[in-house]
């Protein structure tokens, strides 16, 4: 294969890669959002229950969280959903692979939804209450003191932490190749295999930096336009 060929071929795996990161952003991100509220909340159950959730998929490795939401309902239940999914999509579609990347984007979202709520709590709790009890002095109820006053502190303040965990995500797609998703590192294996080519593998790497490259440069604009709200 020359090496456009092999390019074009990495390419298709790439773009798998860039449907679990964007949908895993669009869906993880707003998720992440009532966990924090959850685990901030004063009564104690759904406080108590929204920590435990949050230290389980935060201290399991999300390869294994992989397997769980892929194996457990065949294993436990009897009901191969995901494998169903797959062979549903393939005979009536066409398409390959459907139940396993629905699997993947299931742990992926639960997994960054987790993490993105500790940073969203984080950045909630930092600001200080002097800047409530303002609001409130200015006749402010306390949905229009977070949404007028706390809530752009709070962005300018995850921005950072947010940008590092994003880019964390594009790399994280890897994982996929655990239940054979054919993302990136998956092709590139294949070739591997199929081809005796080792050098694709390494040429991955390019793929990710390019990607990793654009992302920091918009995050990076992102956080300088953000730097309005520093106090």
């Amino acid at each position: 294969m020359s090496f456009l060929e092999v390019t074009a071929f990495l390419l298709d795996g790439f773009y798998i890669s860039l449907l679990i990161f964007a949908v895993t952003l669009l869906c993880g991100a707003p998720l992440g959002l009532p966990i924090a509220f959850c685990s901030m909340s004063r009564f104690k159950p759904v406080k108590a229950i929204a920590k435990v959730i949050v230290w389980i998929v935060r201290g399991v490795p999300l390869m294994l969280q992989i397997f769980i939401i892929y194996y457990v309902p065949g294993l436990v239940f009897h009901f191969p959903l995901f494998s169903r999914v797959d062979r549903f999509f393939f005979v009536n579609y066409g398409v390959a692979d459907a139940g396993r990347i629905t699997a993947v984007l299931i742990a992926f979202t639960i997994n960054y939804a987790c993490y993105f709520s500790e940073i969203y709590r984080g950045g909630i709790e930092s600001i200080s209450k002097g800047q409530y009890e303002a609001g409130y002095v200015l006749g402010l109820t306390k949905k229009q003191i977070f949404r007028h006053i706390i809530l752009k502190q709070v962005v300018q303040r995850i921005v950072p932490p947010m940008s590092n965990e994003i880019i964390t995500l594009i790399k994280d797609t890897a994982l996929a190749n655990c239940i054979v998703v054919c993302e990136i590192i998956k092709q590139a294996n294949e070739l591997a295999a199929n081809k005796a080519m080792i050098w694709p593998l390494f040429y991955t790497g390019a793929f990710y930096l390019v990607f990793v490259g654009f992302l920091t440069i918009v995050l990076g604009r992102l956080e300088k336009k953000m730097s309005y709200f520093r106090s």
